[in-house]
């Protein structure tokens, strides 16, 4: 059973507002139509500006943007980062068993599904209120507050209800997956194709740049390192990164089964190197999002004259002058901003090895984390082949002798393809790949992800009896 601090959002649940799971068996046809659908809105309010907020304004938060689907000064400002960070807090409460729950209990995902749901809204309001008074959008009047207040509260309600909409049954996959993916698609082909004007005297986008160079005559050495902008390095380290955790996802353990009544069906159980997929570097990144951004909300608000040691502590800044923005300079969030491109990576190479120790680090830890917490443990995993009718040839059909078989794998997995993710994300930021090496690394993810589920969908259409077990 749940704990109290559960059992606390059950009447807060009745009040949320909600998206109710099908009645019926969703048509393949009709989840992909809910899904574009979830998509085009999301698409949509990535083009609609914040009334009252001008836009070039600061604290652009660059760095994350593309990971959270976000949009400068426009409707999609929090993008998913309220409900990653809802997700985060929660998922590391459970696994530290500060909050009693039971995953393999319908009643307690339902409890902390609702939880979930709750902490999105009100991490919806912290943002939305810390943006603000921060000066995120400069100085805006009482009436203004309250307008951009009402419009980042409203597009966060939006975005939470799709992301259920989808994970509900109604679409494939989940929204928080399928935002990422545009907003990443988005980036690369912007870094690929925008003809706008850079630093650097060249277009901005590596193709325009390209013909350019061509074009004009110039050094082509120019174009193979461009800095923090589109370069040859960036381009290959893109193909290369892609093509690596495309590889990297087909790389498996696989344990035979069989099915107890139907004798003519056999199968394997994959236990894949990114066994918990690339939930890890989301949290990773949501964590050092939090603390980029709060700690120049303190940085700003209340160090006046570089005086606070605890501050000083998390978060040092100097304002660029070219850019007319605030950077880091030292502290804890100077180590968990990622160095774009191989230049930067040569100016500091302790700061890279830092980012990419602490990156690494906690997406170990957070694959730890969610083995349990999403249901993915030996023990989870035992009891669902048993209770689908599925046995392993040569052990009893029990959950135990399944279970101690699975936790030769499992773990050692999870870990291993923790450290692994989190080395492919750092190498590729160091490397300046298109979209980032975490957006690159989860965009592949996220792909194979969904072909993953249209196989699930024709072997639910085939074998209706196993729909139960493949959750088709």
């Amino acid at each position: 059973m749940a704990g109290r601090f559960l059992q606390a959002f059950k009447p807060i649940a009745k009040a949320l507002p909600v998206v109710h799971a099908p009645e019926r068996r969703v048509r393949f046809s009709e989840k992909l139509f809910w899904t574009l659908l979830a998509l085009i809105i999301y698409l949509i309010m990535g083009t609609i500006p914040l009334y009252g907020v001008v836009a070039g304004e600061q604290w652009q938060l660059q760095y994350m943007r593309i990971i959270f689907a976000s949009q400068r000064g426009r409707l999609t400002e929090l993008g998913i980062g309220p409900i990653v960070t809802a997700g985060l807090i929660l998922q590391l409460l459970v696994g530290a068993n500060m909050i009693e729950c039971d995953m393999t209990n319908p009643e307690d995902r339902a409890l902390f599904t609702s939880a979930s749901k709750a902490f999105s809204m009100i991490f919806t309001g912290i943002q939305a209120s810390a943006y603000i008074i921060g000066g995120v959008y400069g100085q805006l009047d009482p009436l203004t507050s309250i307008i951009v207040f009402l419009q980042l509260i409203a597009a966060g309600i939006i975005i939470i209800l799709l992301d259920e909409m989808v994970q509900k049954g109604w679409g494939l996959g989940s929204g928080i997956s399928l935002f990422i993916l545009g907003g990443v698609a988005q980036q690369v082909a912007w870094w690929c194709l925008f003809p706008g004007p850079s630093g650097d005297g060249k277009p901005f986008g590596f193709f325009p740049a390209l013909i350019h160079v061509a074009l004009t005559g110039e050094d082509p050495v120019s174009i193979v390192v461009r800095g923090a902008l589109p370069s040859l390095v960036g381009f290959l380290a893109t193909i290369a990164i892609f093509l690596i955790t495309i590889y990297l996802q087909g790389v498996r353990v696989e344990i035979p089964i069989a099915h107890a009544m139907y004798k003519g069906f056999r199968g394997r159980y994959p236990i894949n190197l990114l066994y918990v997929s690339n939930l890890p570097v989301i949290f990773a990144s949501a964590l050092f999002a939090n603390i980029y951004f709060f700690s120049q909300l303190f940085w700003v608000n209340f160090n006046q004259g570089n005086r606070n040691p605890w501050i000083n502590l998390l978060g040092m800044y100097r304002s660029n002058p070219d850019t007319n923005q605030l950077e880091p300079i030292g502290g804890l969030v100077y180590y968990v901003i990622s160095p774009r491109g191989p230049m930067d990576v040569a100016a500091d190479p302790i700061r890279a090895l830092g980012y990419a120790a602490i990156l690494i680090a906690f997406c170990a830890i957070f694959s730890v984390i969610w083995l349990e917490v999403g249901g993915l443990g030996p023990s989870t995993v035992a009891k669902q082949l048993v209770d689908s009718g599925m046995q392993i040839p040569g052990y009893r059909r029990s959950a135990k002798p399944i279970e101690m078989l699975l936790k030769r794998y499992i773990p050692a997995v999870t870990v291993l393809g923790g450290i692994i993710v989190g080395l492919i994300a750092a190498s590729a930021d160091f490397l300046g790949a298109f979209g980032s090496g975490t957006g690159i690394l989860l965009s592949v993810g996220i792909l194979y992800q969904y072909y993953q589920i249209l196989l699930r969908e024709q072997a639910a259409e085939m074998y209706p009896a196993l729909r139960r077990f493949i959750g088709g």
